[in-house]
């Protein structure tokens, strides 16, 4: 294998605002592995709405300040290198990994409860407390690096991490199996499109709600039956008609899908794109003996779960569109106008 580089190129945020303070680099040192971790030579990396959230500061609840806008409410280390899907080939190992592992395909788990040799004692997501996959080279635990078998391409492979993960997670924590009758709104992002697939995969009847543009990929992916995204749930559905809600949107509507929660029923969130302050009548909640879940740090075995979906054939990507990294003001542009379904993808420069 060549001698690695001293430098890369890669991506750094340098501040919060608009794409403006994303600054494409050619100098950025490339990271060496700590005890414990591998370098991977980065060759896709997808796009999610955390990149965009971290970079407006949507995380901080002190006015958009640097000072709590990472995941865990701490200080953003800028400048920072995101991105948190990642695909790619190990390429160097650190202290104690066994060096067999050199060239292996890898799929890192975006949530990660080691680093820089340490356990984490809050767990850290990879490009918001440390740096991501907005580059050629980023170094992870050993343990976050998941080897992947697959005839598909990197690009492919990049779309799972975050979005299948978080839906992975989000079923789970639901106890989501077969004969339930599960709700997913923003169906057709990329964290919806990956639990309507994991969840029909799970033996799950699935209704979604998206824009009625893109119901027809939607049913290509498995959905049972589809809901604008200005229907009356409570009318579209029933009342206590379904077992389990997948939310990533929040926002106005949000006290009808305690409505339509059957008593007993679970709701899980990850996401809350159409607004995080939400009404909620307790009376609801306790009446109907409700369980609410928020799903961020991924549960032991989630990713692992995940990866034996792919290599199965089990689940399927959903690439909407990909770009150079050098674009990524394009690509995150065009991620915020929400017309596509499925994932956006940077590819990497060699």
């Amino acid at each position: 294998m060549s001698p690695l580089p001293t430098h890369m190129t890669g991506v750094q945020l340098t501040g919060h605002g608009g794409p403006e303070v994303l600054k494409l680099r050619q100098d950025i040192p490339v990271p060496e592995p700590a005890p414990g971790e591998v370098l991977i030579r980065v060759a896709a990396a997808g796009v999610n709405n955390t990149d965009i959230n971290t970079r407006l500061g949507w995380y901080s609840k002190e006015g958009n300040s640097p000072e709590d806008a990472a995941w865990t409410g701490r200080p953003l280390p800028l400048p920072l290198i995101q991105g948190a899907d990642v695909c790619g080939r190990i390429v160097a190992v650190g202290e104690g990994v066994d060096s067999g592992r050199v060239g292996e395909r890898v799929l890192v788990e975006p949530c990660l409860r080691e680093a820089n040799g340490q356990e984490l004692e809050t767990p850290w997501y990879l490009g918001s407390e440390c740096d991501g996959g907005f580059a050629q080279y980023v170094r992870v635990a050993a343990r976050h690096a998941h080897r992947i078998e697959s005839p598909l391409s990197d690009v492919e492979l990049a779309s799972f991490p975050c979005s299948y993960s978080t839906a992975e997670n989000l079923l789970s924590r639901a106890q989501v199996s077969e004969g339930d009758r599960v709700l997913i709104t923003g169906a057709s992002g990329g964290v919806g499109s990956a639990a309507i697939q994991i969840a029909k995969d799970r033996g799950a009847e699935v209704m979604g709600v998206a824009h009625r543009s893109k119901w027809d990929v939607l049913e290509s992916i498995g959905a049972d039956q589809l809901l604008d995204r200005d229907a009356d749930l409570v009318n579209a559905l029933g009342v206590n008609s379904v077992d389990a809600v997948i939310d990533l949107v929040g926002g106005p509507a949000w006290p009808t899908l305690l409505e339509v929660l059957r008593p007993f029923g679970r709701y899980a969130v990850s996401g809350a794109i159409a607004g995080y302050a939400v009404t909620l009548d307790l009376r609801t909640l306790y009446l109907k003996d409700q369980t609410l879940l928020g799903c961020t740090v991924l549960d032991d075995g989630v990713f692992a779960r995940l990866v034996q979906r792919i290599e199965s054939g089990a689940i399927r990507p959903l690439v909407a569109q990909t770009f150079p990294l050098e674009q990524i003001h394009e690509a995150q542009t065009v991620f915020q106008a929400k017309q596509h379904v499925g994932k956006l993808v940077l590819e990497i420069p060699d």
